[in-house]
């Protein structure tokens, strides 16, 4: 089984590339963030038609909206509001063999790593802390995917020192983050398979017009899985090609491999 996760930055403006990256990697499961779409007007249409029929998706216009496509079935659709404002930032479903497959979408928390005077900050805290208390409370083998907007160790980032101060590097973050990870032993797929310190950035802004010269990335987006998910992973790779296609999402997309026949979960 192969699933992938990426925030596409607009599903309808970038469908070619996602089309592109579905006909060459041929995931069973693709998770989407920051689609920026109701459901009503989702692009269906080019899904359907390379074989992903099954879709559960929880859209809205603006910055948000999650989804979930599928060529397996999926069932026990869900959806959990972590923001508690009713953003379109959360999809989950059950699948066949009864693993759990989460799709988050964290908010980025604005520019000042300060709850007093900056609330989206304090908004992306509290996002985290809900989904530590989901998570303590969590007794299905689960994968949880998307874009948590915290780069957690010092080389998931171009420069620590620099950053220490920049949303989504800061100490309260990672420490956040950390708790979250803690509460249900989730390992990281990430650095699983390209243990740190080895580069491994999924995030470059647009403000540079090569995102090649200086190589400023962040390690962004994540998949962890429950131990016993995580035991059955055998591959695990970053598309960073991706970011260098025409008209790109400022993130690139992760694929992680499990080999699930016969294991008891």
């Amino acid at each position: 089984m192969k699933i992938a996760s990426w925030n596409i930055n607009s599903v309808r403006a970038r469908l070619d590339i996602v089309e592109r990256f579905l006909t060459a990697e041929q995931p069973d499961i693709l998770c989407l963030q920051e689609t920026k779409v109701v459901d009503d007007t989702f692009p269906a249409d080019m899904f359907q038609r390379l074989g992903y029929v099954h879709r559960v998706l929880n859209g809205q216009r603006m910055h948000h909206g999650v989804a979930i496509l599928s060529r397996l079935p999926l069932f026990e659709h869900g959806r959990h509001d972590w923001q508690d404002n009713g953003e379109a930032r959360h999809v989950g479903v059950r699948l066949e063999n009864g693993v759990r497959v989460e799709n988050v979408y964290v908010p980025a928390g604005g520019d000042v790593p300060d709850r007093t005077v900056n609330p989206k900050f304090g908004q992306k805290l509290d996002f985290i802390g809900r989904m530590t208390r989901w998570s303590e409370e969590l007794r299905e083998p689960t994968l949880i995917v998307g874009d948590f907007n915290i780069a957690p160790l010092e080389c998931d980032v171009w420069s620590h020192k620099a950053l220490l101060d920049v949303v989504s590097h800061t100490p309260i973050e990672v420490a956040a983050l950390a708790a979250l990870q803690a509460s249900h032993d989730w390992v990281d797929l990430g650095r699983r398979f390209i243990p740190a310190p080895a580069r491994n950035f999924t995030w470059w802004s647009y403000r540079a017009k090569d995102w090649t010269a200086n190589d400023r990335g962040r390690r962004l987006d994540h998949m962890w899985a429950s131990p016993a998910v995580a035991a059955t992973a055998t591959a695990h790779r970053v598309h960073e090609d991706c970011r260098s296609w025409l008209r790109p999402s400022d993130h690139v997309p992760l694929v992680t491999e499990f080999d699930m026949a016969g294991v008891g979960l």
